[in-house]
């Protein structure tokens, strides 16, 4: 049974890293894990990254011990009890994850019921490809193609068109409108507060935001809170 838990945002405005989503995190994760393995590469100082992460995993009651400190990365997610991945730049992330060769690895560990939390970034590569994240391709990786641990796409941190600006740049929503042009998938807007949780063939929107869901050829649809979205699994 696969397990998600994917997260738009580490940080929500007024409240601290991981803070908005732990008692979450602890209920996904529950008694059954001990230590979870931390993927660090979306940012380019992994060593602070991890020790943030750890302190946090510490203050729920997980170890964590992070991908970029083992000696053997495969072996380390082969043997890993559940997985969380960070946010931070996501073209940086997958092209780490492929040169170490853990992509695959990763998938099958994944969909053989190893928990996975993905935050951001970490969200993003849990979709199709990562073909609708807003980061800046910093580095080039072998190829778009993403985890595939659900049958869409996600756009975390998902912004609403502001009415009242003067900004004539395209919107999030025309962005995603110009992906469908070119892309069949559907893609999941999340906007930051909001988390899907995937348990098997259900999959529920969390959170405070809600989240917007594109289809290609048809108008965006609200989903708030609490909403089933297994529909999208199938």
């Amino acid at each position: 049974m696969t397990r998600l838990l994917l997260v738009s945002n580490s940080t929500l405005h007024g409240s601290g890293y991981l803070d908005h989503c732990a008692e979450l995190i602890g209920q996904f994760l529950g008694r059954g894990v001990g230590r979870v393995l931390f993927i660090p590469f979306a940012l380019r100082d992994r060593d602070a990254y991890a020790a943030q992460a750890r302190a946090r995993f510490a203050a729920l009651g997980y170890q964590l011990d992070s991908l970029h400190e083992a000696a053997d990365p495969r072996a380390a997610v082969q043997s890993a009890e559940a997985v969380f991945t960070g946010g931070g730049n996501t073209f940086r992330l997958l092209h780490q994850l492929y040169a170490l060769d853990v992509l695959a690895p990763l998938r099958e560990r994944v969909l053989s019921d190893m928990p996975y939390i993905g935050s951001s970034a970490g969200s993003n590569i849990a979709g199709l490809t990562i073909g609708t994240t807003n980061d800046m391709p910093i580095v080039e990786p072998p190829s778009f193609r993403a985890l595939g641990l659900v049958p869409f796409n996600l756009n975390p941190h998902y912004l609403d068109p502001d009415p009242g600006s003067t900004h004539m740049g395209e919107t999030r929503e025309k962005r995603i409108e110009q992906f469908h042009e070119e892309n069949p998938q559907p893609v999941v807007g999340l906007r930051e507060g909001s988390l899907l949780r995937r348990e098997g063939a259900r999959l529920s929107l969390l959170g405070v935001t809600g989240a917007r869901i594109f289809r290609q050829g048809q108008r965006p649809a609200e989903v708030p809170p609490g909403a089933d979205l297994s529909e999208l699994l199938a």
